[in-house]
């Protein structure tokens, strides 16, 4: 049986003992601050992210691995022993992930790669690197596991919750006097994964309706199934996803603990602090 190696990128949410148990090679967002530059994962995470931001009042920028850094991590895995190597990306609608991952491979001609476009973000594209991750470990072959992956995309659903504009205004991507004047009427958007990218849903008044509103989304979503898999996802807010969790747990058919991840320096600087999110896998 050929050994196949697993890679992504950090936009994945995973949280380090999951990529450590299964042996994933992670490629790193980078997160630019004028002429500073830090590592998601190595030198910055949400919490920093954010002291940061709150500091200097201005938003960094965020930047794609490079070419290099995905022949880096495909060399990894060939020295590891790889025969095959699949790597799963954030999806190409938001970014130059994939992009760089497909250059890297013209350096490995021999190579057997396969870059695969997630078409999601954060966890949602993380339970794709798990479902191939455990097809990988009970030994199935390329295809079955690319299948795998691509039954996890047919069967999730992302939705979150901003309780601030202020982050949004900062990053011009909204008004800061629609914002603040937004934020006095307590509006709060509502996010869900379409077509590829982080949408605007809808929008709520107050921050409680916005949790209410959460858990129907979830149950709409549900239809009724099993749940395979959930993970709650937060910036800087465990505690408040985590009562998220507890309220999608009394009405969602959910026997599994939940994956609990930050967002990520990556995507969270384009949501602002205090998000919080969840993404389902029904039962197929």
């Amino acid at each position: 049986m050929n050994k196949i190696k697993l890679v992504t990128d950090t936009n994945a949410s995973l949280p380090a003992a999951l990529v450590e148990k299964h042996g994933i090679i992670e490629v790193p967002i980078h997160i630019q601050f004028g002429d500073e530059a830090y590592i998601t994962g190595v030198d910055i995470d949400d919490a920093r992210l954010f002291e940061m931001i709150d500091e200097r009042g201005v938003l960094p920028t965020t930047a794609a691995p490079s070419p290099s850094a995905f022949e880096a991590a495909y060399q990894q895995a060939l020295d590891q022993g790889a025969e095959q190597i699949i790597c799963v990306c954030c999806s190409s609608e938001v970014s130059a992930t994939f992009n760089a991952a497909n250059m890297a491979t013209e350096q490995f001609p021999e190579a057997d790669i396969t870059v695969v476009d997630s078409k999601q973000l954060s966890l949602a594209e993380g339970f794709q690197v798990l479902a191939a991750a455990e097809a990988v470990d009970q030994a199935k072959t390329l295809e079955e596991v690319l299948s795998a992956i691509e039954s996890v995309k047919e069967r999730t659903a992302v939705y979150g919750a901003l309780p601030t504009l202020k982050y949004l205004a900062m990053g011009g991507r909204m008004g800061k006097l629609a914002a603040g004047f937004a934020d006095t009427l307590e509006i709060k958007p509502i996010l869900t994964s379409r077509d590829g990218k982080l949408d605007l849903l809808e929008k709520v008044r107050t921050w409680r309706k916005a949790k209410q509103r959460l858990i129907e989304l979830g149950l709409e979503s549900a239809q009724g199934a099993a749940i395979e898999r959930i993970g709650m996802i937060h910036v800087n807010n465990e505690p408040g996803v985590m009562v998220l969790f507890e309220e999608l747990r009394s009405v969602l058919s959910i026997d599994s603990e939940p994956i609990v991840s930050e967002f990520t320096p990556g995507l969270s600087v384009h949501t602002g602090s205090g998000v919080i999110a969840f993404v389902i896998l029904k039962a197929s």
